[in-house]
């Protein structure tokens, strides 16, 4: 992290600023990225010169989404086997079709609450592109996921102290509150329209 910090450091603000833009931009493309990290310092070392938090956050914004629809694009054009070959590991026949039963009864729900779980946002652009989601729904969807996570990432880095071990500490421990939060709303989503669905069976019975 501290050759990370020195060479963020090192950059010109517009430098700076491309490369945050590509730090979000490839989280969606190559996954191990650890962008959260790169976008956190360089908003940091952005505080500590003259960023601002709405430059960092648009730029942050202007590469995620975009790599999100890059990826949602793919994902539309070549369709579940590319996705089970791209991501072997974490897209098996039986995972294709739990995100579709999810996205089905969820709809954009699902693909802005996916956004928040470590692990699974990178698979949710182009899984929404081959499941058939609406290129304007699943971006809308994407860009407030987004919006809300880099949002909260700038003001931590931008309200931090001098250390910057914290505040990573700190993204990470909201990263994990949002995610909770977001599995906690998925059911009771799932939960609520369940029942929906039970009453309007029962409604729908036959009468005596």
């Amino acid at each position: 992290m501290t050759e990370l910090m020195a060479w963020l450091t090192s950059l010109p603000e517009a430098l700076l600023y491309g490369a945050i833009i590509a730090a979000a931009f490839l989280e969606n493309v190559f996954p191990p990225l650890p962008a959260d990290t790169v976008i956190a310092l360089g908003a940091f070392v952005a505080a500590r010169g003259n960023g601002t938090e709405w430059g960092v956050w648009l730029a942050t914004m202007v590469g995620n989404v975009g790599g999100a629809m890059l990826m949602y694009g793919l994902g539309h054009r070549y369709g579940l086997p590319w996705m089970m070959r791209r991501f072997p590991a974490m897209v098996s026949p039986s995972a294709a079709d739990r995100f579709a039963e999810r996205f089905q009864t969820q709809g954009l729900f699902a693909v802005m609450a996916s956004r928040f779980l470590p692990g699974v946002r990178a698979l949710v652009p182009p899984m929404a592109g081959a499941l058939g989601i609406g290129a304007v729904r699943a971006a809308i969807a994407m860009t407030l996921a987004s919006g809300v996570w880099y949002g909260i990432v700038c003001v931590l880095a931008f309200r931090a102290g001098a250390n910057a071990d914290q505040l990573l500490a700190r993204i990470g421990e909201q990263q994990r509150l949002l995610a909770i939060g977001a599995g906690v709303l998925a059911m009771m989503v799932v939960a609520i329209v369940a029942w929906r669905m039970r009453s309007s069976r029962a409604g729908g019975g036959p009468h005596q």
